[in-house]
């Protein structure tokens, strides 16, 4: 089996730590084991734990050995492993072969194999081995990649709170005070803008994917903005949510690529971005030209344009049509912007292109 692990599921008693907690034992945790849960979770890789226990019990003592916080989702108490297993997958939805599993006993590891044969098995004796194995070993870790535990511990408690949230969908988003912070890319960005073209889909104008390479080389040209969008609320961040690739001509800029993630589709992320850009160049007095690419899965971003404003390129008899010749695959699209009132649920900080003078 291929591909990169993404979430590794521990059993607990002879395995993440040492001894029997129901039989009375004093469980330990063996440093080596400590590290390599410290280690996996620097790499972006999340953990979580299907135990046969008292929940409760073993919950406490998973504090006091301060190792809790590193397991999300966890699944502790009297059901199979493989049902346990399934919840953890269901709810962070990934695909099975993504997932890994250790226990010490042969017949629950045989158990979650026959039920749910995707899955990665490992026996307890392999713990402080994993980080060394290749899908252990992520090629590129980026900035959010090191913290996605915390990404989704925050997102886990902003669902509770929204599913518990009896009034208007608007009042709740102005109760998360969301912020936004749009910047210039660095170079220790690019490993995430690469990975977010490629990871985006849904809300892709395009669907091309920027190597590393393109990205520094965008970056580097003076008449191109490689922009990273970020936002976060008071639950925690949402990580690099966004990118921009923007080509400056004297009567236009060249949307040459917009992206969001659809995890934050619903806090209005893609409307305010969009706004945002169009009171931008209507401050600099310059049109918007969008390529837009059918790719069968980004029709929601098609829909963004069109209730922005934005209409086919060819339909106008703009002087900055001269400027662009349409490929075959791509249509261009058009705004005339004209400065629009800043959202209410969402607080956009730009400073770093203001002081780069393009804001």
């Amino acid at each position: 089996m291929t591909g990169d692990v993404k979430c590794l599921v521990w059993d607990l008693d002879d395995t993440l730590w040492q001894g029997t907690l129901s039989e009375g034992d004093h469980v330990t945790l063996p440093d080596q084991v400590r590290a390599t849960v410290v280690e996996l979770d620097a790499r972006g890789i999340l953990q979580s734990v299907a135990s046969k226990n008292d929940h409760d019990r073993a919950w406490e003592r998973l504090v006091e050995l301060g190792i809790a916080g590193y397991f999300v989702l966890p699944q502790i108490g009297w059901g199979t492993k493989s049902g346990a297993l399934r919840r953890i997958a269901d709810k962070l939805g990934f695909a099975h072969h993504t997932i890994a599993f250790i226990d010490d006993q042969p017949a629950e590891r045989a158990e979650v194999g026959f039920h749910l044969p995707e899955i990665r098995c490992y026996p307890a004796d392999q713990a402080t081995a994993l980080v060394r194995l290749p899908e252990f070993s992520p090629a590129v870790i980026t900035v959010d990649s090191s913290r996605r535990r915390q990404l989704y511990q925050a997102g886990f408690r902003r669902e509770a709170e929204r599913a518990d949230f009896s009034g208007p969908d608007a009042d709740f988003l102005k109760s998360l005070s969301l912020v936004m912070r749009i910047g210039q890319a660095t170079e220790e960005d690019l490993s995430r803008v690469s990975e977010l073209t490629a990871r985006t889909s849904q809300m892709n104008a395009t669907g091309v994917v920027y190597s590393h390479r393109t990205l520094r080389e965008l970056l580097a040209a003076p008449d191109h903005d490689v922009l990273v969008v970020t936002m976060s609320d008071r639950f925690g961040p949402h990580g690099a949510i966004g990118i921009v690739l923007l080509q400056r001509h004297p009567l236009s800029w060249h949307l040459k690529l917009l992206a969001t993630s659809c995890r934050v589709v619903s806090f209005g992320a893609g409307s305010a971005l969009l706004s945002w850009l169009a009171c931008r160049a209507a401050a600099a007095d310059v049109h918007l030209v969008a390529d837009f690419r059918r790719t069968g899965r980004n029709r929601m971003m098609e829909i963004a344009y069109r209730f922005a404003g934005f209409d086919d390129l060819s339909r106008h008899g703009c002087s900055c049509a001269g400027s662009f010749d349409e490929p075959a695959d791509v249509r261009r699209m058009h705004l005339k912007p004209v400065a629009q009132p800043q959202t209410e649920t969402i607080q956009i900080l730009s400073a770093a292109l203001e002081r780069n003078g393009h804001g």
